[in-house]
Parts: C-alpha cells; sequence; structure tokens
C-alpha cells in the first residue's frame, strides 16, 4: 500500500494575488495604522511615523533574512532584548619585568603569611568555587 506524504509544507499557499493571508495581513495592517496616523497628526506631523511605520510594514512583508521571515528576527530581537544576561569577565595576564615579579611574588608570600597567622585557610581552589558561586547567584529566583 503506498501512502502520499506531504512535501513542501513549509510554503504557505499564495491566497490574495502574490501574497500570503500572513503577508497581506502585514500590509493591510500598516496600511491603516498609515491611515490612522494621517487622520490622527496630519501630513506634516505625521511624516516620520507613518514613513516609520510603512518601512516596518513592508520589511515584515518583503524582506526576507537567510530565507526566514523577518518576524523571525524581530522575535528573537525581543527576546534577546528582555532576557537576563550573564556577563563573565576574564582577566588578561600581562607580562612584567623581572623585577616586577618578584615584587609580586613577595606581596603574594606576605599575604599568605598573613593568612595563615590568622588561622584562616582557603586553598585556591576553594575560593575560587566560592567567588564563582558568588558571581551567578541569581536573586530573581
Amino acid at each position: 500500500m503506498q501512502f502520499k506524504v506531504p512535501q513542501f509544507l513549509e510554503i504557505e499557499d499564495k491566497i490574495f494575488g502574490p501574497f500570503t493571508f500572513r503577508e497581506f495581513a502585514y500590509l493591510a495592517g500598516g496600511a491603516g495604522m498609515c491611515y490612522v496616523l494621517f487622520k490622527l497628526l496630519g501630513i506634516w506631523l505625521g511624516a516620520i511615523p507613518i514613513l516609520a511605520v510603512a518601512g516596518f510594514s513592508a520589511a515584515l512583508t518583503f524582506y526576507h533574512p537567510n530565507g526566514k521571515p523577518f518576524i523571525n528576527m524581530v522575535e528573537a530581537g525581543i527576546k534577546f532584548a528582555m532576557q537576563s544576561k550573564l556577563y563573565i569577565w576574564k582577566r588578561h595576564q600581562i607580562k612584567m619585568s623581572d623585577k616586577k615579579q618578584e615584587e609580586a611574588k613577595a606581596t603574594a608570600n606576605f599575604k599568605n603569611e598573613m593568612l595563615n597567622q590568622n588561622g584562616v585557610k582557603l586553598s585556591g581552589s576553594k575560593l575560587r568555587d566560592l567567588a564563582w558561586s558568588l558571581d551567578i547567584l541569581d536573586l530573581k529566583k
């Protein structure tokens, strides 16, 4: 028994001339918004908002970056702007002269001696883990 497998599922049907229903809705909605702005603001005050709405409507209808609808790019941009972000800073090692390296080792040794005298011992890995857990603490949850 043979079954017909649907093909070209991602291609929308052209309903209104050369436009799909979605493209026609973008054009009609943009034209309606331009008309409302024209009636409310007039031609001189409303020129910039009318051009902005018409350009956005035209981009939604005709602009397909990488073969995908422009609305997908707009949606991704809004999601990126709204979500919380985690910034991690990495210190870059700076090359020092021999004299400065000796001074840095001396101060590090002095700090270690002071910590050992006070009875506080934190190894580098434990201290790094503690700093990492404090850096990524999410107070929103």
